[in-house]
């Protein structure tokens, strides 16, 4: 059965993506994650993720953030380190995709990253009557130069010094 992909305005030809199927994650951390991840270079996600992993990196919360303690620097965030090993195995996949595909992998943009609630069945047993979670990711990276600007400098052959006049003191 072929995968259906709710994002469809990419560039086949410098695109590669990759879906995660019911993952055992919660679609309320899978969603803080993922609105971290969107627009960053492939490494620099995959070494984010590693970090929350370590609990060295927490995630900033923006949504679920109902009575949820600050970190230093980003405000209300945690560490949800099996959401961040799922996407690390899935950024993974869409990483060997783009090779595949002949793409650079150091110029890969996570363009798109949806997470979507799956289907949730019951877990097994007699009494108990709680609902597994399950959550469907969805990424696609593309293949983007890095543009690097020039600097900036002063005329061309000249070295660029401030006038500096010095106030003579009157005594």
């Amino acid at each position: 059965m072929a995968q259906k992909y709710s994002f469809q305005n990419y560039s086949k030809e410098h695109a590669a993506r990759a879906i995660g199927s019911a993952l055992p994650i919660s679609i309320k951390k899978a969603v803080e994650v993922c609105n971290v991840l969107r627009n960053m270079r492939l490494e620099k996600a995959k070494r984010y993720l590693e970090r929350v992993v370590e609990g060295t990196q927490a995630v900033p919360y923006r949504r679920s953030k109902m009575d949820l303690g600050h970190k230093r620097g980003i405000g209300p965030g945690r560490y949800p380190k099996k959401t961040a090993a799922m996407l690390i195995r899935l950024l993974n996949s869409v990483e060997a995709n783009a090779q595949f595909k002949g793409l650079s992998t150091a110029d890969l943009v996570i363009s798109h990253i949806s997470p979507n609630r799956a289907s949730r069945p019951w877990h097994f047993g007699r009494q108990r009557r709680t609902k597994m979670k399950r959550t469907h990711v969805e990424i696609v990276v593309e293949e983007k130069k890095s543009e690097k600007k020039p600097e900036k400098s002063g005329a061309p052959g000249k070295d660029h010094k401030p006038n500096v006049e010095k106030k003579e003191s009157k005594k």
